[in-house]
Protein backbone atom coordinates (compact mmCIF):
# COMPACT_ATOMS: atom_id res chain seq x y z
CA UNK A 1 0.00 0.00 0.00
CA UNK A 2 1.42 3.38 -1.00
CA UNK A 3 1.80 5.84 1.86
CA UNK A 4 1.68 8.84 -0.52
CA UNK A 5 -2.07 8.30 -0.99
CA UNK A 6 -2.77 9.46 2.58
CA UNK A 7 -4.78 12.59 3.23
CA UNK A 8 -3.57 15.15 5.72
CA UNK A 9 -5.67 17.56 7.71
CA UNK A 10 -4.44 21.16 7.92
CA UNK A 11 -5.85 23.37 10.69
CA UNK A 12 -5.76 27.12 9.98
CA UNK A 13 -5.16 29.50 12.90
CA UNK A 14 -5.92 33.09 11.92
CA UNK A 15 -7.29 36.46 12.93
CA UNK A 16 -10.98 36.90 12.11
CA UNK A 17 -10.13 40.10 10.26
CA UNK A 18 -8.06 38.01 7.83
CA UNK A 19 -10.98 35.69 7.05
CA UNK A 20 -11.13 36.62 3.35
CA UNK A 21 -7.43 35.88 2.73
CA UNK A 22 -7.56 32.73 4.86
CA UNK A 23 -10.68 31.49 3.06
CA UNK A 24 -8.84 31.96 -0.26
CA UNK A 25 -5.79 30.10 1.09
CA UNK A 26 -8.00 27.31 2.41
CA UNK A 27 -9.60 26.88 -1.02
CA UNK A 28 -6.20 26.91 -2.68
CA UNK A 29 -4.58 24.21 -0.52
CA UNK A 30 -7.58 21.89 -0.35
CA UNK A 31 -7.21 18.96 -2.71
CA UNK A 32 -7.40 15.19 -2.93
CA UNK A 33 -4.59 14.72 -0.37
CA UNK A 34 -5.23 17.81 1.77
CA UNK A 35 -8.29 18.62 3.86
CA UNK A 36 -8.25 22.08 5.39
CA UNK A 37 -10.12 22.70 8.66
CA UNK A 38 -11.58 26.20 8.86
CA UNK A 39 -13.92 27.11 11.70
CA UNK A 40 -16.61 28.78 9.58
CA UNK A 41 -16.91 25.62 7.45
CA UNK A 42 -16.60 22.94 10.09
CA UNK A 43 -18.39 24.23 13.19
CA UNK A 44 -22.10 23.55 13.44
CA UNK A 45 -24.66 25.63 15.35
CA UNK A 46 -24.91 24.46 18.94
CA UNK A 47 -21.48 22.82 19.10
CA UNK A 48 -19.10 23.68 21.91
CA UNK A 49 -16.70 25.55 19.63
CA UNK A 50 -13.76 25.54 22.06
CA UNK A 51 -13.94 21.75 22.45
CA UNK A 52 -14.42 21.18 18.70
CA UNK A 53 -11.49 23.43 17.81
CA UNK A 54 -9.23 21.71 20.36
CA UNK A 55 -10.22 18.26 19.10
CA UNK A 56 -9.69 19.29 15.48
CA UNK A 57 -6.25 20.66 16.29
CA UNK A 58 -5.22 17.51 18.13
CA UNK A 59 -6.35 15.39 15.13
CA UNK A 60 -4.61 17.63 12.59
CA UNK A 61 -1.39 16.71 10.82
CA UNK A 62 -0.35 20.33 10.20
CA UNK A 63 -1.16 23.60 11.94
CA UNK A 64 -0.89 26.54 9.56
CA UNK A 65 -0.56 29.77 11.54
CA UNK A 66 -1.68 32.61 9.24
CA UNK A 67 0.25 35.64 10.46
CA UNK A 68 -0.59 39.28 9.80
CA UNK A 69 -0.58 42.65 11.52
CA UNK A 70 -4.12 41.86 12.71
CA UNK A 71 -3.00 38.52 14.12
CA UNK A 72 -0.36 40.31 16.20
CA UNK A 73 -2.59 43.20 17.32
CA UNK A 74 -5.88 41.55 18.18
CA UNK A 75 -6.44 39.39 21.21
CA UNK A 76 -8.67 36.37 21.01
CA UNK A 77 -8.81 32.62 21.11
CA UNK A 78 -6.10 32.18 18.47
CA UNK A 79 -3.46 32.52 21.21
CA UNK A 80 -5.03 29.58 23.04
CA UNK A 81 -4.97 27.70 19.72
CA UNK A 82 -1.28 28.53 19.35
CA UNK A 83 -0.63 27.21 22.86
CA UNK A 84 -2.43 23.94 22.03
CA UNK A 85 -0.41 23.59 18.81
CA UNK A 86 2.91 24.17 20.60
CA UNK A 87 2.00 21.64 23.31
CA UNK A 88 1.22 19.00 20.67
CA UNK A 89 4.42 19.85 18.76
CA UNK A 90 6.44 19.10 21.91
CA UNK A 91 5.21 15.50 21.83
CA UNK A 92 6.19 14.90 18.17
CA UNK A 93 9.56 13.89 16.72
CA UNK A 94 11.87 16.90 16.31
CA UNK A 95 12.21 16.55 12.54
CA UNK A 96 8.45 16.36 11.87
CA UNK A 97 6.83 19.36 10.21
CA UNK A 98 3.76 20.23 12.29
CA UNK A 99 3.46 24.01 12.79
CA UNK A 100 4.04 26.22 9.76
CA UNK A 101 4.14 29.98 10.35
CA UNK A 102 2.72 31.50 7.15
CA UNK A 103 2.87 35.26 6.79
CA UNK A 104 0.00 36.73 4.78
CA UNK A 105 1.84 40.08 4.71
CA UNK A 106 5.07 41.58 5.98
CA UNK A 107 4.63 41.39 9.78
CA UNK A 108 6.35 40.23 12.93
CA UNK A 109 6.46 36.55 13.86
CA UNK A 110 5.39 35.81 17.47
CA UNK A 111 8.29 34.88 19.74
CA UNK A 112 6.84 31.41 20.31
CA UNK A 113 7.19 30.62 16.57
CA UNK A 114 10.55 32.23 15.79
CA UNK A 115 12.39 28.89 16.07
CA UNK A 116 10.42 27.65 13.02
CA UNK A 117 11.21 28.60 9.45
CA UNK A 118 8.31 30.62 8.10
CA UNK A 119 6.84 30.94 4.65
CA UNK A 120 5.93 34.32 3.20
CA UNK A 121 2.80 33.78 1.12
CA UNK A 122 3.12 37.27 -0.35
CA UNK A 123 6.43 36.29 -2.02
CA UNK A 124 6.41 34.89 -5.56
CA UNK A 125 7.50 31.40 -4.42
CA UNK A 126 5.69 31.39 -1.07
CA UNK A 127 2.74 29.23 -2.05
CA UNK A 128 5.04 26.77 -3.87
CA UNK A 129 7.20 26.43 -0.73
CA UNK A 130 4.10 25.87 1.42
CA UNK A 131 2.91 23.11 -0.89
CA UNK A 132 6.36 21.47 -0.75
CA UNK A 133 6.10 21.32 3.04
CA UNK A 134 2.56 19.91 2.89
CA UNK A 135 3.59 17.27 0.34
CA UNK A 136 6.56 16.30 2.53
CA UNK A 137 4.15 15.76 5.42
CA UNK A 138 1.84 13.65 3.23
CA UNK A 139 4.70 11.34 2.21
CA UNK A 140 5.87 10.99 5.83
CA UNK A 141 2.59 9.42 6.95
Amino acid sequence: MSQSKQQICVFLIHAHGDKKAVRKLCNRITGKNIKAWLDERELLPGQNWKREIRNAMLRSDIILVCLSELFNKQGGYRYEELKIALEKADSLPENEIFIIPARLENCDTPNSLRHLHRVDLFDANGYKKLMQALRKRITSL
